[in-house]
């Protein structure tokens, strides 16, 4: 398994925390996501995924079920930034 860092902007921080949308779109690829949120009540919003390897993420991400999930949870696709456990 590889660990992930993934950053990105979303618009209502609630919302994305309460969603459903995170395990039903990483749980059948064998990827979970623990959350995380910027203490100074900004959208910025943090997650540390363990995934299979990097390039099945990156293949997911690129669907359209993933855009689906995006759009649902608010997030802002063009502020992601993604880390690698080194």
């Amino acid at each position: 398994m590889t660990t992930l860092m993934i950053f990105h902007e979303v618009d209502d921080v609630d919302h994305w925390l309460a969603s459903p949308k995170r395990r039903e779109f990483f749980g059948p690829l064998g990827m979970t996501a623990r959350t995380f949120v910027d203490p100074e009540k900004s959208n910025r919003v943090g997650l540390v995924v363990e995934v299979p390897d990097v390039e099945t993420l990156q293949r997911a991400l690129e669907t359209p079920d993933a855009a689906d999930a995006m759009k649902s949870d608010g997030v802002r696709p063009e502020t992601m930034v993604m880390l690698v456990e080194s």
